[in-house]
């Protein structure tokens, strides 16, 4: 049955742009379709976050962000993202559509790789990533679920969900984002994440390419990680006997535990890549490791269709895990000593040995009953009346009393607890603790996670922008951007609203923007030209601040008159907005120029320019356009800005 018939989205129209066809895949955070672009008729893959991540800040500025940064990454080995947006409560990323398959599905059909064709996927990823460390991003979750093969061999990788910026903190606090089996060490011990930590994850992909599974294997994800700390990846040629020793040192040198042992970036690692390839034979190259359960091709033309037939299986999801690892405890019985027996009294001289009594069997027996009842005791007392806590963390409630139901302990309660970092019904804790011991018949009480706690933005109407802060702290919410608006019944300096509304429910620590009240509007008035004292009283009396600049200026207003204003006349201001005004200390004698004899376009053209005003007076019996005199003779000086008459000549 096809199960994309079940899935609401198939058949929709997604923000009136983006038919829905198909659903290709589902992650930890996203769901990928392949659809249609109506507007530029063309097939592409619609990444949409789940709905129960579309409500949280931070998952959504996560998948906005991996939009930009691949945006920023143009590169033919990085899939391509077109377009982000919003419909309703889906968020969702418009990418590059490779038809083709991932080299998860190669790996399950194929098993172990050739050398020749694991080389052949490992470098294009590194050049990917190269060119994403060398733009200052780190992908922070390669695996073969990210790496996509097309139909025509291209190879891209995907999925850039978890990408950061090499210069910001990575690290999430209590817990390690990302892949398990693929989480460099100091993403687990210390959850930060450089370049080298791609570098350790394409290593532990290239090893599992080389062998066919993965280098550290375990029942649990603590386990694994356990591993990742403390035990070195091993060399390839360990399960393929006769591999180039090339290649053990290129995976030893990828996933050095220490990262200052590890190639810096993907740059680095791609160069060690081309110098092995060039050390190989051909016979090295195209070996068949004896894990493959089918020849890997070799060609170019056959390896473009590389397409798995049987049937896919769920991929390992990115998962957000606890920091802090349990310490592995491994319990040893005491030694049980056996009772020291009474030592046979000598016989008697001159009697002859003969069977035992009944009554010396009797006490042997006994001897030999309570022995093995202290011993018995003795191990009850140590080791037999105990077992230990199992594995519950991160398993479901339900999960987790079958597996106590196993071990022979029941549930003596459930605390539930808010977590942003375990995933809703799954256990967080116990107490016991897993792996601790408890009698056998005892209960354990189970912590399990009622998902990330919600915060409700509080009303904070009317209250000033100081104490509306201080209310959002308390809140466990964060002030966001401040903005201001003009309102006539909130007053100056308090909130008019918040952005969420009060009452919506937020993710503890998530911002909230506050629009803070301006008062109501004032328009500013022309005060230019007015005395001092006069404009002051005017703007004051209006709800503005006055402020008089120290320095004085030249212009045409009275020496001690207004000369300028800092805001324009018919501004809206807010109450309490600053006003700056600026004296005049009269205007400034400009020497005339000589203008009579020229011609009144050319006077005027001149007087203007040595910034007077100029009139022209024309008299009725004047035909003529030269100037015969002017009001202020030339050179004689005159104020600034004051006007200057020329008459014509009378013909």
């Amino acid at each position: 049955m096809d199960t994309t018939l079940q899935d609401p989205l198939v058949g929709q129209l997604l923000d009136g742009r983006y038919l829905v066809e198909a659903r290709i895949a589902v992650g930890g955070m996203a769901t990928v379709y392949r659809a249609v672009d109506t507007r530029l008729d063309r097939e592409l893959a619609l990444k949409v976050m789940h709905l129960a991540l579309a409500s949280d800040a931070a998952f959504v500025e996560r998948f906005i962000r991996e939009a930009k940064s691949v945006a920023r990454l143009a590169h033919p080995n990085v899939v391509g993202v077109f377009d982000q947006g919003t419909d309703g409560d889906y968020v969702y990323l418009a990418m590059e559509y490779v038809a083709g398959c991932t080299l998860r599905d190669v790996l399950r059909e194929r098993g172990a790789l050739q050398p020749r064709a694991a080389l052949d996927i490992l470098e294009p990823v590194l050049a990917a990533l190269g060119a994403a460390h060398r733009a200052g991003f780190v992908h922070r979750d390669m695996k073969p679920e990210n790496v996509l093969i097309g139909d025509d061999g291209r190879v891209k990788v995907a999925d850039f969900g978890l990408v950061r910026a090499v210069d910001t903190v990575t690290s999430t606090t209590g817990s390690v984002l990302g892949t398990v089996s693929y989480l460099a060490p100091e993403q687990i011990e210390h959850g930060t994440a450089d370049t080298r930590a791609d570098v350790y994850a394409c290593g532990v992909v290239l090893y599992e390419m080389l062998t066919g599974a993965k280098p550290h294997a375990g029942g649990t994800p603590a386990q694994v990680l356990y591993q990742h700390l403390n035990e070195d990846v091993p060399p390839p040629s360990a399960a393929v006997p006769g591999l180039a020793p090339e290649l053990d040192e290129l995976v030893a040198s990828a996933t050095a535990r220490d990262p200052q042992a590890r190639p810096y970036d993907a740059v680095a690692l791609l160069g060690q890549a081309h110098a092995a390839r060039g050390s190989l034979t051909d016979a090295q190259l195209d070996a068949v490791p004896p894990q493959a359960r089918e020849s890997v091709p070799t060609g170019p033309e056959e390896r473009t269709s590389v397409i798995p037939r049987t049937p896919a299986q769920a991929p390992e999801h990115t998962n957000v895990l606890p920091q802090a690892l349990p310490d592995e405890r491994q319990h040893t019985s005491r030694l049980v000593r056996p009772l020291p027996q009474e030592p046979e009294p000598p016989a008697r001289q001159g009697r002859r040995r003969s069977a035992p009594s009944r009554r010396t069997l009797i006490s042997l027996v006994t001897a030999v009953l309570l022995a093995l009842g202290v011993g018995a005791g003795v191990w009850y007392i140590n080791s037999g009346q105990f077992t230990e806590v199992p594995p519950l963390l991160s398993k479901t409630e339900q999960d987790a009393r079958t597996r106590l139901d196993a071990a022979g302990l029941d549930v003596k309660d459930v605390e539930r607890k808010f977590s942003d970092t375990v995933a809703r019904g799954s256990v967080m804790d116990s107490d016991p603790a897993p792996g601790e011991r408890i009698r056998s018949g005892n209960a354990v009480t189970l912590v399990v996670s009622r998902g990330p706690e919600i915060v409700k933005v509080p009303d904070l109407r009317r209250v000033p922008l100081a104490k509306a802060r201080q209310e959002l702290k308390e809140a466990g919410l964060a002030p966001g951007v401040v903005t201001r608006a003009f309102s006539e019944d909130v007053p100056l300096g308090a909130v008019i609203g918040t952005d969420p509304r009060a009452g919506t429910g937020r993710s503890p620590d998530s911002a909230v923007a506050l629009v803070v009240s301006k008062g109501a509007p004032v328009d500013m008035p022309t005060v230019t030209g007015r005395g001092v004292e006069e404009a002051t009283s005017t703007l004051e009396g209006l709800g503005l601040k006055v402020e008089v600049a120290a320095e004085q200026i030249n212009s045409p207003a009275p020496a001690g008159r207004v000369a300028r204003q800092s805001v324009p006349a018919g501004t809206r201001l807010g109450q309490g907005e600053k006003v700056t005004l600026t004296v005049s200390k009269g205007p400034r004698m400009i020497q005339v120029p000589d203008v009579t004899g020229k011609h009144a376009d050319e006077a005027t053209r001149v007087l203007t320019g040595a910034g007077f005003q100029v009139e022209v007076d024309r008299p009725i019996l004047s035909f003529s356009k030269v100037i015969e005199k002017q009001s202020v003779q030339g050179g004689q000086e005159a104020p600034e800005g004051s006007t200057i008459t020329i008459t014509t000549k009378i013909l």
